[in-house]
């Protein structure tokens, strides 16, 4: 049986790696081990960090309803419950877009719950 040579399959496979670590220094970019090491760590950080940022930005939108709410003399889990009994669907994106945007919007809002 005559040996089987990996140049094509590897040198792609290589070649993949070394793509993604383009604009990475030194030895993080040229060589093979060190920019799959790297290579695969920012790729696990950009998948964290996505998770990290929706939540960041949920919490931004909660804490905008809260201070529209608490100006308008109530606070943010009334509204959120006053919504969901009066069959309001508004998402939290919205409500407060509204409440930064559209500020008398928003108060009438509020005041139709009560």
């Amino acid at each position: 049986m005559s040996r089987v040579r990996r140049g094509f399959k590897a040198r792609r496979r290589r070649n993949k790696i070394l793509k993604l670590a383009k604009g990475y220094k030194f030895d993080r970019r040229t060589k093979f081990r060190h920019a799959a090491q790297t290579v695969e760590k920012a790729l696990y950080n950009q998948y964290k960090t996505r998770r990290i940022f929706k939540r960041d930005i949920r919490k931004l939108w909660i804490v905008r309803i809260n201070a529209a709410a608490r100006i308008c003399g109530t606070n943010y889990s009334r509204i959120m419950n006053s919504l969901k009994k009066n069959n309001i669907n508004l998402n939290r994106k919205m409500l407060s877009e509204i409440a930064a945007t559209d500020f008398d919007g928003f108060k009438a809002l509020a005041k139709s719950l009560n």
